[in-house]
């Protein structure tokens, strides 16, 4: 990452406004000492996976987290200009801790995501240029920078409770060290039969591909991070993915084998599908958190269709809704399954936060217009929203000419076939604009019927073909 974007990314604090799958159960145990407070919490909402050291995170890490604010950091490298629901996981993680009055610190990994994680995967990373990560870094600062935002103005009561936010990118300490010098300064402090023992390291060693040295040393990397931000921020917690458990054990190690003092590390549950598959970028099956990547009708309709078995699950981990208020919920999702209150209610608190309540708005109004042919919402629409939710629909703009009819709409869309067919097509009832049926070719098209009082026009040819107008000169 080019040294402008790591200045504008390393020092970002806030007490206010950021400036510039199935359910999983955890296998975290609150020992007797912890059955209070902001641990016992994240624990019943099952936002806890594992802890290391298991016994020291579980027995003093909760007095720890009593005496004082602590400050607590969890690292997401740019290897996609968007973080994916994958990753917001880890974020709600954050803000539960901010919440409680805790610090928190976001690490972009502009360095590391030029090494690349190995952990959960089965091949190489594509190396990743300077320039890539430079641009990655961007959409990702925009991801946090709204999400963190959004968290205060409608899940903060009173945002003077709220810890100190820091946004960090490790490429500022990195970019002056030579190999020999990171070598010589970190490397002796780690050894080879414990690396080689992490399982990312095992996995790959037994497949077909092996691993390169390259990926090899990334747990080196995340480990002085965490040292780093040890010393610099006094940070004692890291919190991650269940995958990244490996590389918190690395850091772990290297403080410690340091300056003797205790760090802690936890873990929150890798977002499944229904069918058990990771949810994220490697499998293809990513619900990015950047509006051109998904759309926030998409997005707030992934988690409207979740199974009814996973909606209660998702409700205590991706909301900040109390465990109270969940119950209750779901007793009226009980009560009346068809009107699935629970999925409504988890996808508007979840849309809200990523994509605030505009975004919420327009989830609603694309949902009204596609699936209850709603024409007052499909009036109020923009035409962003419009092309997020006819991606694949043809847009044209038009020139409205006096007497323009409905055969000339189609035509002039290419929406239909030239000739008698074409005509036939429209004829037989096969068009529909703005929801309602164009039986006749030669009706001119009339402000309000068949163009919105936005200049616009849904038309649909058979059940799937949606063509997009935009009249010029109304």
């Amino acid at each position: 990452m080019a040294a402008s974007i790591a200045r504008s990314c390393c020092r970002v604090h806030s007490r206010g406004i950021f400036r510039k799958t199935s359910y999983l159960k955890t296998s975290f145990h609150c020992s007797p000492s912890s059955r209070s407070g902001l641990l016992l919490s994240l624990h019943n909402r099952g936002l806890l996976k594992e802890s290391f050291p298991e016994h020291a995170a579980q027995a003093e890490l909760p007095d720890l987290l009593r005496s004082a604010p602590q400050t607590v950091y969890c690292g997401f490298d740019p290897t996609a200009d968007s973080l994916h629901a994958g990753n917001l996981l880890a974020i709600i993680g954050l803000l539960h801790f901010r919440a409680a009055g805790h610090d928190i610190i976001a690490l972009l990994g502009g360095a590391t995501a030029q090494i690349g994680d190995p952990s959960g995967r089965s091949a190489e990373r594509e190396r990743l240029s300077p320039a890539a990560v430079e641009q990655n870094s961007r959409g990702i600062l925009e991801s946090l920078h709204r999400i963190f935002t959004h968290h205060e103005l409608y899940f903060c009561p009173d945002s003077s409770r709220l810890g100190r936010l820091t946004v960090l990118n490790n490429r500022s300490w990195y970019k002056d060290w030579s190999v020999l010098e990171f070598l010589s300064e970190v490397g002796r402090s780690f050894r080879m039969g414990t690396m080689l023992s992490r399982h990312s390291v095992q996995s790959r060693l037994k497949g077909a591909e092996g691993m390169s040295f390259t990926e090899f040393s990334y747990q080196i990397f995340q480990a002085f991070d965490f040292y780093r931000l040890h010393q610099l921020h006094g940070c004692r917690i890291q919190l991650g993915g269940a995958d990244q458990l490996g590389n918190i054990m690395s850091g772990h190690e290297l403080i410690h084998r340091k300056t003797g003092e205790e760090v802690y590390g936890l873990t929150v549950p890798l977002v499944t599908t229904s069918m058990g598959d990771k949810l994220g970028k490697t499998a293809g099956n990513a619900v990015w958190l950047n509006r051109d990547k998904t759309s926030p009708f998409d997005f707030y309709q992934y988690f409207l269709r979740l199974p009814d078995n996973s909606v209660e699950g998702y409700l205590k981990l991706f909301t900040f809704l109390s465990l109270a208020e969940v119950e209750k919920v779901m007793e009226q999702q009980k009560q009346d399954p068809g009107k699935r209150i629970a999925h409504k209610r988890l996808a508007a608190e979840v849309t809200k936060l990523v994509h605030g309540k505009e975004g919420l708005e327009s989830a609603k109004r694309c949902t009204n217009a596609l699936y209850h042919s709603n024409i007052e919402a499909l009036e109020q629409m923009s035409d962003t929203e419009l092309q997020e939710l006819f991606r694949e629909a043809p847009f044209h703009e038009i020139f409205l000419d006096p007497g323009t009819t409905v055969l000339d709409a189609c035509r002039r869309a290419q929406a239909i076939p030239e000739g008698p067919r074409g005509y036939q097509m429209i004829q037989d009832g096969g068009v529909w604009i703005n929801h309602q049926r164009a039986a006749n070719p030669e009706q001119v098209l009339v402000v309000g019927q068949h163009i919105l009082s936005n200049g616009l026009s849904l038309v649909r040819v058979g059940k799937r073909n949606f063509y997009i107008l935009k009249w010029l000169s109304m």
